[in-house]
């Protein structure tokens, strides 16, 4: 590890708090619908798909190479140590206790990195998850209907990449995809125009754990959140009653509108996907 950066206890407990009041109210819509037994079908995605916990979203952590003055408190905190000068996150540990996890974390968002983005899939992945079969993910109403759906999928060219969606195709559907991606294959086809690739920065941010910089891993869930509500808008649900225009990727003018907004996610994402490689340079 290179230079130590210490910061007094002013400071880091300013962004401490910054950072809680940050999370609180991007999870603040999850914990009021929880608390009345509600649920939704774009936003609830990131707690229900990824293992996320509001109480853990709000908890700061200055990532690897950065010292806590007077921070005695996280002293017996899981992952932290004790040191000259104050309390660190234990890089070396926590490093070698998710050894396989950093390697292939690391591995992936570089290669995913090296890659131009795709980007001619137009979000048909919701489509394929309901093609042919009766029933659907969501308690919404297909916008299309049925009929009107399959014939969307049987008219385009399925150019899904990312296993974490193809693994959710109907049986019909999966034939029909360009590609076979596996879990095996993960590192092999991702590339950064993919949604669900972009969403996934915030996977991984939160697998590394105290490794990544609490102002990161907010920064990593408010893109997967983004994300979220164009894969939503392009899907065939019919969003209306929850306020989400659909983005008509079955026309020219949709397809267009999708392709732009994807180009600047997978910027977005460039920018957090290098973030997340420095912090975990920043643990070796």
């Amino acid at each position: 590890m290179g230079r130590v950066e210490v910061l007094d206890a002013r400071d880091w407990r300013a962004r401490a708090d910054a950072h809680a009041a940050r999370a609180d109210a991007l999870t603040a819509g999850h914990r009021d619908r929880r608390a009345r037994g509600e649920a939704h079908p774009v936003e609830d995605f990131l707690y229900t798909y990824y293992p996320t916990r509001p109480a853990r979203l709000r908890r700061w952590h200055p990532g690897a190479g950065v010292v806590l003055a007077d921070a005695g408190e996280r002293a017996s905190w899981r992952h932290y140590v004790a040191g000259p000068g104050g309390v660190r996150v234990d890089h070396a540990a926590l490093a070698a206790e998710r050894a396989g996890t950093v390697a292939f974390v690391a591995g992936l968002l570089r290669a995913t990195a090296g890659r131009p983005a795709q980007l001619g899939c137009f979000g048909l992945h919701e489509w394929a998850m309901v093609y042919r079969d009766e029933h659907t993910r969501h308690p919404v109403p297909l916008r299309l209907g049925a009929a009107g759906t399959d014939e969307v999928v049987d008219s385009h060219r399925l150019r899904c990449s990312h296993y974490d969606a193809y693994r959710f195709f109907t049986g019909a559907a999966a034939p029909r995809n360009a590609v076979t991606p596996t879990r095996e294959r993960q590192a092999e086809l991702e590339q950064p125009g993919c949604l669900h690739a972009g969403m996934d920065l915030y996977k991984w941010a939160d697998k590394l754990g105290p490794l990544v910089p609490g102002e990161l891993l907010l920064d990593a869930f408010t893109l997967a959140r983004d994300i979220r509500v164009l894969d939503m808008r392009a899907s065939p649900y019919d969003l209306a009653a929850h306020g989400y225009a659909p983005v008509r990727v079955e026309t020219p003018e949709g397809k267009a509108e999708y392709a732009a907004a994807q180009r600047a996610f997978a910027d977005r994402g460039a920018a957090v996907r290098a973030r997340l490689l420095d912090a975990i340079e920043r643990s070796r």
